[in-house]
């Protein structure tokens, strides 16, 4: 049975990290937005409270939490700061390949060690010349004994600065493309790695990110979490879990935004009166709120199935693209509201956009969600009502006439073409409506 109540835990959970939210980011969101520099206190003050890497499992000393609560955690944080939430959450996409892959000798070793001290992980599949597109990785990966070396460039690497472990996605042969795909857990303090300097964004920047440089970095055996041929599906699977996130950051934004809306629009006097009293003000207030209410099911809807071991890949997709474009809508509908302070920096509202358009992008754009989603629709989704040829549209008899015809020896023809129903024994030879031969006509 359906429910959409959270459990005890999780709204404790959900309240403390709301609690921080306010205390603790929100004082420090526009004064590191303005230097472009993560607050790195602030991730340290996070994994104090208890507020990051909640998924690593029981069996390696964590919390063993699910993506419901990464998304009840990801929706505050990000209400105060979507960079902030971004460099905060990054750990556990970074150690998800870990903790999805097929080798234990990553997770015994490199999660107890995140849980036990300020450890970050990034996660690194994008490249200088490929984005979304996960099968074009050119970073190479040479086998070298039983580990492999590695050379090339990744790149919009969040907290990529700033990590300790990276889980890096190379290719032993870039022309295989997904055949040739692999993973491997790097340490930033390993021969050959290098990071480069932030790169400035329009928003999300207090959140660091950067490109990593690999020459010749000697990867031994036990730090291989998928072999050639199976680093696609690993990136994947990660995606398809950690997708609903974005969900959730686009959640807070949206939700910031519309609150700050709404009190603008109760204290802002126009025309004699607040202006939440017109008509325009509360269908757009009202449109923000359906639109919040809606990404959020879908984001939790999303994170269930991933913690239920169902296949979140769709789910995800769906939960990502609605929530991040209708971020984008309640966001600019709350600078309207605002007006010309709405597009000042003396408001919260332009940095929400800057911080927001980026959702669209990373972890796979909008344009690549739609294209998994009409892939399912087309392939695999099974519908319940009956082909369009077999649709019972009889609009000129009632069922006891149907039942008579049958027992006389007619029958009830439909044109496939135009939709023309026809009675008698046999087809016409043509449609009278479109032309169509009997042929095109099919027998209900």
């Amino acid at each position: 049975m359906l429910s959409f109540n959270l459990t005890a835990e999780q709204e404790a959970l959900r309240q403390k990290a709301r609690e921080f939210a306010l205390n603790e980011v929100l004082p420090a969101a526009w004064r590191f937005d303005e230097k472009d520099e993560l607050p790195l206190f602030v991730l340290r003050k996070a994994f104090d409270a208890g507020l990051m890497n909640t998924d690593i499992p029981k069996a390696y000393g964590g919390k063993g939490l699910g993506m419901l609560e990464s998304a009840l955690l990801t929706e505050e944080i990000a209400a105060a700061c979507p960079g902030l939430a971004t460099s905060i959450f990054d750990n556990s996409l970074g150690m998800e390949p870990i903790i999805l892959s097929k080798n234990d000798a990553p997770k015994k070793k490199y999660l107890p060690e995140i849980v036990g001290s300020f450890k970050l992980i990034c996660f690194a599949t994008s490249e200088p010349t490929m984005g979304s597109d996960v099968s074009g990785i050119r970073c190479r990966a040479e086998k070298d004994g039983t580990g492999y070396r590695l050379n090339g460039t990744k790149y919009w690497i969040t907290n990529g600065g700033i990590a300790d472990y990276m889980t890096v996605f190379a290719t032993v042969d870039p022309a295989s493309k997904h055949a040739g795909i692999c993973a491997f857990l790097v340490e930033k303090g390993w021969e050959g790695v290098s990071a480069g300097r932030p790169i400035p964004k329009m928003g999300q920047r207090c959140s660091n990110t950067v490109g990593l440089n690999f020459k010749d970095v000697r990867v031994p055996s036990e730090n291989i979490l998928a072999h050639p041929g199976e680093g696609f599906a690993l990136a994947m699977k990660t995606f398809g879990r950690t997708r609903s996130i974005i969900g959730a950051f686009a959640v807070g934004a949206a939700r910031s935004a519309m609150e700050y809306a709404l009190d603008y629009a109760k204290k802002r006097r126009a025309f004699g009166m607040e202006i939440s009293n017109f008509q325009a003000i509360q269908f757009k207030l009202a449109e923000m709120y359906q639109k919040v209410e809606t990404a959020r099911l879908l984001t939790w809807k999303a994170a269930l199935e991933a913690d239920g071991g169902q296949d979140p890949t769709i789910s995800a997709s769906i939960a990502k693209f609605y929530a991040s474009e209708a971020a984008m809508e309640v966001v600019e509908e709350a600078l309207q509201v605002f007006g010309g302070y709405g597009y000042t920096r003396f408001f919260p509202i332009e940095k929400l956009l800057r911080d927001i358009r980026l959702l669209k992008i990373y972890e796979g754009t909008s344009e690549v969600q739609r294209i998994i989603v009409s892939g399912f629709v087309l392939n695999h989704y099974r519908s319940v009502m009956p082909p369009l040829e077999d649709l019972p549209i009889i609009r000129d008899k009632d069922p006891e006439e149907l039942a008579a015809l049958k027992q006389s020896g007619q029958k009830v023809w439909r044109c496939q073409i135009c939709g023309h129903v026809h009675y008698a024994a046999e087809p016409p030879e043509a449609c009278p409506y479109c032309f169509f031969p009997g042929k095109a006509f099919k027998e209900m």
